[in-house]
């Protein structure tokens, strides 16, 4: 059903005119001038930079974008961040990765370990009903070994992935029908992240 619904978003058109010709949050980011710079740099900070406290890794922050994006169903941002934590996984040398990055799409998250799995939760939570988020769910999450930072970091990073989620599918930016249309970007990301301007491959969609 996943590839099936990812081609049928591969063949729509975007909802407005004067659209750039570009995929998915590329697409918003060059509507005008100032926009790139802080949305580049808004993904840098949560998924890149060091936050104080978190123990987070960057594959582990953009299997929480991933996790978001899915939640929301939104298939450019979780196979582009899916694609990225892949890249830095493998440079990690975890094994069936694939699979992992399949299960979280799927909202499967026992893959994952307890910590993250916990977190997970949270983000996908915050993504359908943030006043619903208790103490309880960030008791366990700490429980399973999440700092207060770690939470903290979830939540906003959850929170800026439904407004890229909503950018994206709102404008129904080009989406590509293989997944594999990311991966020279991904090798970019794991490289420079976000907001280096040696961040410039472009997904295909054709």
């Amino acid at each position: 059903m996943r590839e099936e619904e990812r081609r049928a978003r591969a063949r729509e058109a975007p909802i407005v005119d004067g659209l750039p010709d570009l995929p998915g949050i590329i697409a918003a980011m060059n509507l005008a001038p100032t926009l790139s710079g802080p949305l580049r740099g808004l993904a840098n900070a949560l998924l890149v930079d060091d936050f104080p406290g978190s123990t987070l890794r960057r594959s582990e922050r953009e299997l929480l974008a991933t996790a978001t994006s899915a939640r929301n169903d939104c298939f450019y941002c979780m196979d582009t961040h899916g694609a990225f934590a892949a890249e830095l996984l493998r440079r990690d040398h975890v094994s069936e990765i694939e699979t992992l990055i399949d299960s979280v799409k799927d909202g499967t998250l026992s893959r994952l370990d307890p910590k993250l799995s916990a977190l997970a939760r949270i983000a996908r939570g915050v993504a359908q009903e943030p006043r619903a988020l208790d103490r309880e769910e960030v008791a366990r999450a700490k429980a399973a070994g999440a700092t207060d930072a770690d939470v903290q970091l979830t939540i906003l990073i959850a929170a800026a992935f439904c407004m890229y989620n909503r950018m994206v599918d709102g404008l129904r930016a080009r989406t590509p029908a293989n997944v594999a249309a990311y991966e020279a970007r991904a090798r970019e990301i794991a490289e420079y992240g976000y907001s280096d301007p040696r961040t410039a491959s472009i997904p295909r969609t054709d």
